[in-house]
């Protein structure tokens, strides 16, 4: 697959950490873009991020990325986190740098677009750029956790928005939780 992930200046860069962590980047064609706002929260946040080295990263601005062009042809595009401002520039038709720019892209070309915001709670202008976002075909995953795996970690937490997003873009991560199965706890328990 030949995917773009990118992030914005929202907090919970440990999902883009762990989303990156877990897609086979040698098996996969990624490209990762940061904002600028995304790569300081990155600095009070994580202590070390880390980005694959298979990743092609790329500066916000540089127009010159395959993926800012409909006629290159891409899997997939998450944006982890998404910011509000982002999500609300991308609902308008803004493409003034080239992470609006993809998004754009990948809406009117009908190609998968994951935008996963953590901000909370919405107002009202929040949940109608949603729903604008909706209609032109994005998927819209709120970094919301689920709890019946019985997580034991921050990290733990933070997978299951990490597996739901990875079974959206088609790459599902054979440790996923699935509800009717055992619970994660007792899985590590019999290993």
């Amino acid at each position: 697959m030949k995917l773009v992930i990118a992030a914005t200046g929202a907090s919970g860069t440990i999902y883009l950490q762990r989303l990156l962590a877990q897609i086979d980047c040698s098996a996969h064609e990624v490209h990762l873009v940061m904002s600028a706002s995304a790569r300081d929260v990155a600095k009070q946040e994580i202590d070390d991020f880390k980005t694959p080295s298979n990743v092609s990263q790329h500066a916000e601005n540089d127009m010159n990325v395959p993926f800012v062009s409909g006629s290159a042809r891409f899997d997939a595009m998450v944006i982890v986190p998404c910011s509000m401002a982002t999500l609300g520039r991308i609902a308008s038709g803004s493409s003034d740098s080239a992470l609006l720019r993809a998004a754009d892209v990948f809406l009117k070309e009908r190609r998968k677009l994951i935008l996963v915001p953590r901000e909370t709670p919405w107002n009202l202008v929040h949940a109608r750029n949603v729903v604008r976002l909706l209609e032109a075909g994005a998927i819209v995953m709120p970094a919301i956790p689920s709890f019946y795996s019985r997580p034991d970690s921050v990290a733990a937490v933070v997978d299951t928005v990490v597996w739901r997003i990875l079974d959206q873009i088609g790459l599902p991560n054979p440790h996923t939780y699935r509800w009717g199965q055992q619970s994660a706890s007792a899985r590590r328990k019999k290993h």
